[in-house]
């Protein structure tokens, strides 16, 4: 993560091995589903703002589950920065950047992870001075063998790989000295939150957790 207060804080890469990402449609499941992630052993939960419901569900996680370290991912317009933000985001996650997000992000006073997939936008982020990013979508980019090697010429560069990523492949990612956690929803089945099956999710939460 990078933000004008990183040297003080742990960053979100640290928290946990994976971050999930989280779709929310209903908001009345946030809470119980972040709880059972957090129970899990995952704190750092992202929110995709792809759904009506995605900043009351972040509103709703930062005032009733405090363990939880909650998020917005997707976030593309300093209009979401800022919506965010003043729904208790904790952090934030961008498929992409621009300048033009990239400054309100930093601007927000919250750590963000900006999205990148090519040599050329990791350069250009170190040169704002960001180390600290997300590698998307990851399979899709070149996956493990492409962030390998990324690590020779830019050691300075941290990343979240998420897209594509399950159960099965997280381990070959977290194995890359450059990765500090993935990111992921193969522990929220959709049955098992239509289904409001917390259990469940608690279970493959800790499994995922156990990663490390």
């Amino acid at each position: 993560m990078t933000s004008p207060s990183a040297e003080a804080s742990t960053s979100v890469l640290d928290l946990a091995p994976v971050v999930p990402v989280v779709v929310v449609e209903d908001v009345a499941d946030a809470v119980p589903l972040a709880r059972a992630l957090v129970a899990g052993g995952l704190p750092a939960i992202e929110v995709t703002l792809r759904t009506p419901a995605a900043l009351d569900a972040i509103r709703a996680i930062a005032a009733e589950v405090p363990d939880a370290v909650v998020g917005a991912g997707t976030v593309i317009s300093p209009r979401n920065v800022a919506d965010s933000v003043d729904a208790g985001a904790r952090f934030l996650v961008s498929p992409g950047w621009t300048d033009t997000l990239l400054a309100a992000m930093k601007a927000s006073g919250v750590p963000f992870l900006p999205g990148v997939s090519t040599t050329s936008e990791v350069v250009a982020l170190i040169e704002r001075g960001v180390h600290e990013m997300k590698f998307f979508p990851a399979e899709a980019a070149g996956g493990t063998a492409y962030l390998k090697s990324l690590g020779g010429p830019l050691p300075q560069a941290r990343f979240c790989p998420t897209g594509g990523i399950g159960l099965a492949s997280a381990p070959s990612y977290l194995a890359l000295k450059n990765v500090g956690c993935v990111g992921g929803s193969w522990m929220l089945p959709a049955d098992a939150v239509s289904a409001k099956d917390w259990t469940r999710i608690e279970s493959l939460a800790r499994e995922a957790a156990a990663l490390r």
